[in-house]
């Protein structure tokens, strides 16, 4: 039965509304140090060809061997994906030819994967909804090499050093309806991913790509035929092939035309996917049992004691940052979309004000790191520094203007914010009687202004202002409010 839809993530075309479905086939690099089969080295930016152990290159006689650690890491992932975990599974071959593949197959899982059904829940911020993508299935297969087609005029080289990799293929359902969902829901299995440690989710190396599968329908019917766009490597890019492969099935339907099943490719430069070859279906790899491997099997136990070490992941980091700190949905969603970014929160909030905190790192520190192109890792500020700026506001020993000016000292020269405030005069003014001095001086400047305040109680901002300009950003400002009120006589 079709739910119902919700008319926002509809494309109008040139008859009628349009209905997107996307399924994902995410391919994520298992974290290890060793192949999946063979102990050659998974370092990134080697030499060409220099990972390459005897079984990565086909040689005859050589016979694959499980990586354990492989096997750990999958487990862990479909465990953070809430997902069945099958004690058998087994490996097949998965038979076609491409040159960076020596042994002419893929030794992948097809019939019984090692992680069945799962799901994934997601905030799509552009809706400020929740969905729930289902996850089909996780399996454990090795990645093909590298063909290289721009270093010579009429060749092609072939590096083998990913050849035999370690990869999580994750399968999800048809659940998601629009670009904003697949990105959202991309962003959030690669945030597990790197809590749960199994993918690093670099995108700009390979680690973590994207198959998306796209179909249209009318709203209410049943799906349509579905293309695949193959090996997408950005998560912009995923929202703008998904975008451009609806319009283009729209666009042929709409004119009388027919979708035909194909792989295609997104070219970004050109904004636009284009055939690459006709769909194959499970036949066409003439799939069957891997005979060098036997079926892999394991106990509840060795399962519940992976499930036992798992770290904290971001659904249940995000409630406990909500009941223990009092955080919005929204700010603990943002701390918990990194592991630093909420480690960095929790060493800044122990035992001062969280929601303080929150707004100190995701406005102050964030903006300003965005502007520098940093990460949170790389932040000039520590934990320590800022908590004692918050610190130093929560005493009542600086204002929010100089806690601002003293975050950019603390940014640009670093020092302790406690220090700084000490050495360069910045407490901020307590003393009743130099504030009601200012105060008294900016009243008698204005009298036409000291008239429209008493009429227009909101005028009284423009004084507050005026008495902080005055007493360079140092006066206290609820002293300020209250001195005011007393002296024009308001409520």
């Amino acid at each position: 039965m079709n739910a119902p839809v919700n008319p926002k993530k509809l494309i109008k075309g040139a008859t009628g509304d349009w209905e997107i479905v996307i399924g994902m086939e995410i391919h994520a690099q298992v974290t290890s140090q060793a192949k999946l089969f063979s102990g050659a080295s998974t370092a990134f930016g080697n030499e060409p060809n220099s990972n390459v152990s005897l079984v990565d290159a086909a040689m005859p006689g050589m016979l694959p061997v499980i990586n354990e650690e492989c096997v750990r890491q999958a487990i862990r992932t479909g465990l953070g994906l809430k997902a069945e975990i099958n004690l058998k599974s087994t490996f097949d071959r998965k038979n076609y030819f491409y040159p960076d593949l020596p042994q002419g197959y893929q030794i992948s899982q097809y019939k019984s994967p090692i992680v069945g059904e799962g799901e994934v829940i997601v905030d799509v911020p552009e809706t400020g909804e929740t969905i729930t993508v289902r996850i089909e299935r996780l399996h454990l297969e090795q990645d093909a090499g590298k063909s290289i087609h721009d270093l010579h005029p009429t060749m092609s080289f072939v590096d083998l050093n990913r050849s035999g990799v370690a990869l999580m293929e994750i399968v999800s359902k048809p659940d998601l309806r629009s670009a904003d969902e697949a990105r959202a829901y991309v962003t959030k299995l690669r945030t597990i991913l790197r809590y749960l440690g199994t993918c690093d989710g670099d995108m700009d190396k390979g680690n973590l790509r994207a198959d998306v599968n796209v179909s249209v329908r009318r709203p209410g019917e049943d799906l349509g035929t579905r293309c695949e766009i193959k090996n997408v490597n950005s998560i912009r890019f995923i929202g703008q092939a998904i975008e451009v492969e609806a319009r283009r099935q729209i666009a042929i339907i709409e004119d009388g035309g027919v979708i035909e099943q194909e792989t295609r490719l997104y070219d970004p430069g050109k904004g636009e996917t284009r055939s690459m070859r006709s769909k194959e279906e499970a036949h066409d790899y003439r799939y069957f049992p891997d005979p060098d491997l036997l079926p892999l099997e394991f106990d509840q136990a060795y399962v519940d004691d992976l499930a036992q070490h798992l770290p904290e992941l971001p659904d249940e980091k995000k409630a406990r940052f909500m009941a223990d700190y009092g955080l919005s949905a929204y700010d603990a969603s943002v701390l918990v979309a990194e592991r630093a970014s909420a480690d960095f929160f929790e060493e800044v909030a122990k035992g001062r004000d969280g929601k303080a905190a929150a707004n100190w790192i995701i406005n102050e520190l964030f903006g300003r790191l965005n502007k520098e192109g940093k990460d949170i890792t790389e932040s000039p500020v520590s934990a320590s520094q800022l908590g004692g700026i918050i610190e130093l506001i929560g005493e009542n020993v600086i204002s929010g203007k100089i806690a601002k000016d003293l975050f950019e000292i603390v940014f640009t020269e670093g020092g302790d914010p406690r220090d700084i405030v000490e050495k360069r005069g910045m407490k901020q003014v307590t003393d009743t009687g130099a504030i009601e001095k200012a105060v008294d001086e900016i009243i008698a400047a204005n009298p036409d202004k000291v008239e429209q305040a008493k009429a227009k109680p909101t005028l009284l901002g423009w004084f507050v202002g005026q008495v902080m300009k005055q007493t360079g950003g140092k006066a206290n400002p609820q002293a300020v409010n209250e001195i005011l009120k007393a002296k024009l006589g308001i409520e």
